[in-house]
């Protein structure tokens, strides 16, 4: 049998003679391989995970990708878990074979197997081999008992029918997947961007697939999982991430965050963009031609009252405020200079005028002096504006109170960063302001000018490097590279080289229309956040991942319809996820409390399995709260040195605790461990988490809801009589 053709690619990739043909050759196989090559070196270490006996003895291979064998015409060698064909691994049961006779599961780990499990499905024996709805039982539990890493694992091997029937949804609209703690929401929205783009290469692949989550830790966390499966092409972004040009890692505190992510911002932004648009307080006077002008407020309101009326934004309508403006200065000048006759003719024709108005609009001096009126807007320049004047805010907030305007000002010494709250409010800007298209155009002339001036000064050097005597020294008939290309050429094959793919394009492209857009921890983003990400999939072709039992933030969400109809109507669907696959019954029982008190209504998802260890709750003095927390970190590690762990502590003491644990400790705030979880946890004073926020229960609930394995308390305050604890 012929090689692999992964090993084919790298061969056709490796092989150079050095020559320029071979050169072009080699550049033109990566070009068209090099997608290719990285699916199969982010796969290769464990392609094959499953084998399926039919009934009639056909036996199909399932691997993380495709692969077909070439010389044996075409014949499938590997099948990809997505196709079709596989799906009965996910789906069949002793009650439902589906025609599987036996299911095979091989587990490896750096390409060595170390477990084959069998399941015969047409024993008649229900209980053998599957539990209800759960499929490959034995390699389902070891996998949630493996010990983590600090990195999201892909799922492919155990995928269960609930998670499969949303993975392959063939739904148009937005789809919503809700799920408690634990019950495989991120792992089911990632295996479902691999499924998409699998089904729908051709669309996907030129519109790309953007998923969207809480943090950079999460985002590095899930970082692995589609490379895994053999897809490289998606952008994974934070909201602060967004908007080209600005990453935004900073939070708000969470008044301002409740402030910046209500829709009431929208008319706050309209207004401070309104309010730039400003009339003249007494005349200002140029002069034309040796002639005075006055631009007064008359000229002003008019010129800036037909602007306004085209309802266009506001870089956009500066054209027809300018252009309205420089035809009232000019008919101004052409009376002063004398329009009629003594016997009241008229010496100007309407082309005189115009041509007046031509060159007015060529001198920088009444330009100037227009621009002070309706000045050309960029989102960050102005936000930064209002947000650092009290009396900007002031005007652009009627009604508020002092709070609100208060959690919206900013320090103007504090820096020129952003928050994450602030990226919305930029992107709406966006939308109010506009951009001038022709910017992007002269941007990128401005940008192919400096290459070509950077290539031609690299043949400079060469051609002054050469020896003077060239002609005497060296024979004729060798070529020196300036022989052979010059500053153009140089610069274009720069620029085919710098090529960008499919996700870069999109990541700068603040007006890119994704084909697929997926939101992770889905309940955290505020109203604002939403019409920031509407505006990317206008399609509406969504998958949405959450809980809002475990909204934290105080302009997040506590129900999905409120969300979603005001952009796609009922145009959704909701699946829920009922197993808990990572939280233990021991720790799920405790959280249990809080979720009632969150709502009384909700269930708590089944846990799976028992871990076989009591959560352990221990009460300190508040002087020793810190210490006891590192210790007890510290013995859980002693326990079990396999694995990650992590301290999970009100706002007030995250820094106490890190600075005096050390590097080697994770110690997070509840809003940063959204989406991620630990073999082990330590949860510092409860009562403290729910007193922090409005949504402080639902802070606990996901803090409690971390560990797969072990869970500790350290308390001073009493604690919540929502716990519930033997």
């Amino acid at each position: 049998m012929r090689q692999s053709t992964g090993r084919r690619l790298r061969t056709a990739l490796v092989e150079s003679d050095g020559t320029p043909q071979s050169q072009s050759e080699r550049e033109s196989y990566e070009r068209m391989y090099s997608d290719d090559l990285t699916k199969y070196d982010a796969a290769e270490h464990n392609l094959y995970f499953g084998r399926l006996d039919l009934d009639d003895g056909e036996t199909r291979r399932i691997g993380r990708i495709g692969i077909l064998d070439d010389d044996e015409q075409d014949t499938t060698l590997l099948l990809d878990w997505r196709a079709p064909l596989a799906r009965p691994f996910y789906l069949a049961t002793p009650a439902a074979p589906d025609s599987v006779a036996l299911r095979r599961h091989v587990r490896t780990r750096n390409r060595r197997v170390v477990a084959v499990n069998d399941e015969r499905l047409d024993s008649g024996d229900l209980d053998a081999t599957s539990r209800g709805d759960v499929v490959n039982e034995a390699a389902l539990i070891g996998a949630l008992n493996a010990a983590r890493t600090g990195e999201m694992t892909d799922i492919v091997e155990t995928i269960q029918r609930e998670q499969d029937i949303i993975i392959r949804s063939s739904h148009r609209g937005v789809t919503v997947v809700q799920g408690g703690p634990g019950t495989g929401k991120t792992a089911v929205a990632l295996h479902r961007a691999a499924y998409l783009l699998y089904t729908h290469r051709e669309i996907l692949g030129r519109s790309g697939v953007l998923i969207i989550g809480p943090n950079d830790d999460f985002l590095r966390y899930i970082g692995q999982v589609l490379p895994s499966l053999g897809e490289t092409g998606v952008l994974l972004s934070t909201v602060g991430d967004l908007y080209p040009g600005v990453s935004a890692d900073r939070p708000d505190d969470r008044h301002a965050a409740g402030v910046k992510g209500d829709l009431a911002m929208v008319e706050v932004l309209r207004t401070a963009v309104r309010e730039a648009q400003i009339l003249p307080t007494e005349p200002v006077t140029v002069r034309f031609d040796g002639y005075p002008l006055v631009i007064d407020r008359a000229l002003v309101k008019r010129a800036r009252g037909r602007a306004r009326s085209s309802r266009r934004p506001h870089n956009q309508a500066r054209p027809i405020f300018l252009r309205s403006a420089l035809d009232a200065l000019a008919e101004q000048h052409a009376t002063r200079i004398g329009s009629s006759t003594i016997d009241g003719s008229q010496l100007m024709s309407a082309g005189d005028v115009a041509d007046i108005r031509d060159e007015m609009e060529q001198d920088p001096t009444i330009l100037r002096a227009l621009a002070r009126f309706w000045p050309q807007l960029t989102p960050d320049g102005l936000l930064r504006e209002v947000l650092s004047d009290p009396d900007r805010i002031r005007v652009a907030t009627p009604g508020w109170g002092a709070d609100e305007r208060d959690a919206l000002w900013r320090d103007p010494r504090a820096g020129t960063g952003f928050t994450v709250g602030d990226v919305p409010l930029l992107d709406e800007l966006a939308e109010i302001i506009g951009f001038d298209a022709g910017d992007d155009e002269r941007e990128q002339q401005a940008q192919w000018r400096r290459q070509l001036t950077e290539a031609q000064d690299a043949l400079d050097i060469l051609t002054g490097s050469a020896p003077q005597d060239l002609e005497d020294e060296l024979d004729p008939e060798i070529l020196m590279a300036y022989d052979l290309i010059d500053a153009e050429q140089l610069a274009s094959r720069q620029t085919r080289r710098q090529t960008l793919t499919t996700a870069e394009r999109a990541h700068a492209d603040r007006t890119w229309a994704f084909g697929h857009v997926i939101v992770d921890e889905a309940q955290e983003i505020s109203a604002m956040g939403w019409r920031m990400i509407m505006r990317r999939i206008p399609n509406r072709w969504m998958t949405i991942i959450g809980d809002t039992a475990q909204t934290g933030d105080p302009a997040g969400t506590s129900d999905w319809g409120s969300v979603l109809e005001p952009y796609v109507a009922a145009r959704w669907r909701q699946h829920d996820l009922t197993v808990n696959y990572r939280t233990p019954a021991e720790i799920m029982t405790v959280a249990a409390g809080v979720l009632a008190a969150i709502d009384p209504t909700r269930t708590p998802p089944t846990s799976i399995r028992r871990a076989g260890v009591a959560p352990t709750v221990l009460r300190v003095s508040s002087d020793g709260i810190i210490d006891a927390a590192i210790t007890a970190d510290i013995a859980g590690h002693d326990a079990d040195a396999a694995g990650v762990s992590a301290i999970i502590a009100p706002d007030a003491i995250v820094d106490e605790i890190a600075a005096a644990a050390g590097a080697d400790v994770r110690v997070l705030a509840v809003t940063a461990c959204k989406g991620l979880e630990f073999d082990r946890t330590v949860v510092v004073e409860p009562a403290a988490i729910i007193a922090q926020s409005p949504r402080g229960l639902n802070d606990l609930y996901v803090a409690l809801t971390r560990a797969t394995q072990r869970l500790t308390l350290i308390h001073a305050a009493d604690l919540p009589d929502c716990l519930t604890l033997d």
